[in-house]
């Protein structure tokens, strides 16, 4: 499947960040502890050796592809402070032999030392990138182009991208590995019933839907668990967004209406905020499976999913996956908010 379709993807210039295809692997354990007929499977896109892994890779190798054709040789990027986009781009451009200048807002309520000074913001610093603190105010982006107006000025070309690299080029990134799930799935009796993440910026989501799109396959399948706005404008953000990557792919096709499945049941008070349900979908999974879930985004997803199966929402036989997007220095940022949990669990 993989190589019937490598020709969507030729045309755009990609930095490889990634060693090969991640992982799909059945949990059989948890399944036996569910005990509801569902069988239950993981795409490890955390195993991925650069940078600690994660989903952002597979974005940033269009987008470093991008801005290298372009001649640039600083990446700027925004994010909030513990950005797992931010920690990889960093890598990333350390990789590549660019400079990484991050701006970073203070969008999440959390004050204590581990959030502000551990997980993903110590790796930037040592990854080597120039961080740009902002409070929760002010447009990141905005501060963004201003920097590279100033760079520019000094002789530098630097290459701007928005937060969670969730550019349509970017999104190209899981365009292409729906591919990769395609090929992988033949092995899979019946193939996936479901497809579930989590979707913050929504280039994820939106990678996905332009790339089972262009190959023809059901988009409605992939179902996301808003984490970071509403299921209303995240829903139509990912719309927007994979309508304008299968624009690069495939001008004759477009996304089918109603097919961008988003939920919103797993927010809770908001963006990077713990709920009761993630704290303990991250427990279950790393107590049946040995897995360790990233608190901001798979974590909800997964407690959705949880959800789901434990109502009898999917039938017996389905196989669902979760998409395992990475971001496990965000536990250690997030030590208050288990430990809290772990004295009442």
């Amino acid at each position: 499947m993989t190589t019937q379709y490598e020709s969507l993807f030729q045309r755009f210039r990609r930095t490889q960040l990634l060693e090969g295809p991640t992982p799909i692997q059945r949990l059989h354990r948890l399944e036996h502890v569910l005990g509801t007929g569902v069988r239950l499977f993981v795409k490890r896109d955390d195993l991925m050796g650069l940078g600690g892994g994660g989903n952002k890779l597979r974005k940033l190798e269009f987008l470093l592809g991008e801005a290298i054709e372009q001649g640039c040789d600083t990446f700027i990027t925004t994010g909030g402070l513990q950005s797992n986009h931010a920690r990889l781009s960093a890598a990333s451009a350390a990789r590549a032999g660019l400079a990484c200048e991050l701006i970073l807002t203070e969008v999440v309520p959390r004050t204590d030392v581990a959030y502000r000074r551990n997980g993903n913001i110590l790796l930037d610093e040592i990854f080597g990138a120039r961080i740009h603190l902002l409070d929760g105010m002010e447009n990141a982006l905005y501060f963004a182009d201003e920097r590279a107006e100033v760079l520019k000025k000094e002789g530098r070309r630097p290459y701007v991208v928005g937060a969670g690299g969730s550019s349509p080029v970017g999104c190209l990134g899981y365009a292409a590995c729906a591919t990769e799930i395609a090929e992988q799935e033949l092995a899979i009796d019946g193939g996936f019933a479901h497809i579930v993440l989590a979707n913050g910026s929504s280039g994820t989501h939106a990678g996905l839907a332009a790339g089972f799109t262009a190959m023809g396959m059901d988009t409605a399948r992939v179902r996301s668990y808003a984490v970071l706005n509403t299921a209303e404008k995240t829903q139509k953000t990912t719309r927007d967004l994979a309508s304008a990557t299968l624009s690069l792919i495939d001008t004759t096709k477009s996304i089918a209406p109603n097919t961008i499945d988003v939920v919103g049941n797993q927010l809770g008070d908001g963006y990077g905020i713990p709920t009761p349900a993630m704290l303990s979908a991250v427990r279950t999974m790393a107590r049946t499976e040995g897995l360790l879930l990233d608190p901001v985004y798979t974590g909800k997803a997964f407690a959705g999913l949880l959800s789901e199966v434990n109502s009898g929402a999917h039938r017996d036989g389905d196989a669902i996956l979760l998409l395992m997007t990475g971001g496990l220095p965000g536990l250690f940022a997030y030590q208050p908010a288990f430990e809290d949990a772990l004295r009442v669990s």
